[in-house]
């Protein structure tokens, strides 16, 4: 499977949830076919968002690995970019945090997703929320454009990290932030784990090594990079087992291998 497969098989299950998507059930769906809900998913964080300022519980589909907002050290009048903006509840969020003055976009490739989270924002009346059909590899958006950029389990999926970083760079203004929460990996996993094409459209995607992840943010020339948090991610046998033969969750389990979420920040 190519970047180009990849990409799109991601981009076809996203749609897919966001057609299919019920708020109460939200979860990171790993199906054998790629673009259907399995009947065995499950949630790679178990973040509480409700808590937060800003959140809608109709906008927070449960595909996310952390709380990026909480990290990002958002200021009132700040420009935020989203980066996978999803149904939006990432950005409604930091639209509690720029208040009245700020603006958040929110960019996603998914058409059904842009729409889900216009509809999400016009019925609320939020007027400095927009959200534009877009590949985050090469962002609709001029240079310096924003204060803080943030994103929330997204990255893992798409396999051209170099690029999104130099994007990432690029847009913010000088002396402006990301915070970024993502699955990576740790240790070596088995070829038929890494390659399964459920994997790209869901649950692991693109995850590629915590050491390698962090290289890709160093070469796109940010400063003060650091991981605030990390959390381990945990996948259910009954997961594996829908997806994996038994050969490959054996050798798995017994390599010593880790995948986790972390939360970054970095400086331009």
């Amino acid at each position: 499977m190519n970047k180009n497969d990849k990409k799109e098989l991601v981009k076809q299950r996203y749609s897919e949830l966001a057609l299919n998507s019920n708020p109460s059930q939200g979860s990171c769906g790993c199906g054998t076919n790629p673009t259907q809900p399995s009947k065995k998913t499950f949630t790679i964080m178990s973040e509480d968002y409700s808590q937060l300022k800003g959140y809608e519980a109709d906008a927070d589909l449960g595909v996310g690995c952390g709380l990026p907002t909480e990290y990002a050290d958002i200021k009132k009048g700040d420009t935020v970019v989203d980066l996978g903006s999803g149904a939006g509840n990432d950005c409604f969020i930091a639209r509690a945090e720029v208040g009245d003055n700020g603006q958040v976009v929110g960019i996603d490739f998914s058409l059904q997703m842009i729409e889900k989270a216009r509809k999400n924002a016009t019925k609320r009346g939020y007027t400095n929320v927009k959200f534009i059909e877009g590949d985050i590899e090469q962002m609709p958006l001029p240079d310096s454009f924003a204060d803080v950029v943030v994103s929330n389990c997204v990255l893992n999926l798409l396999p051209e990290k170099n690029k999104i970083f130099k994007e990432v760079y690029r847009v913010l203004k000088p002396g402006g932030h990301f915070c970024i929460s993502d699955v990576v990996l740790e240790g070596h996993f088995p070829k038929e784990f890494t390659d399964n094409a459920a994997m790209y459209a869901g649950c692991i995607a693109s995850a590629i090594q915590k050491e390698d992840y962090l290289s890709e943010i160093a070469k796109a020339n940010f400063k003060s990079v650091n991981i605030d948090r990390t959390k381990t991610v945990e996948i259910p046998d009954d997961v594996l087992e829908e997806h994996l033969s038994k050969e490959t969750i054996a050798d798995y389990k017994a390599g010593n291998v880790g995948i986790y979420s972390i939360t970054v920040t970095g400086k331009k």
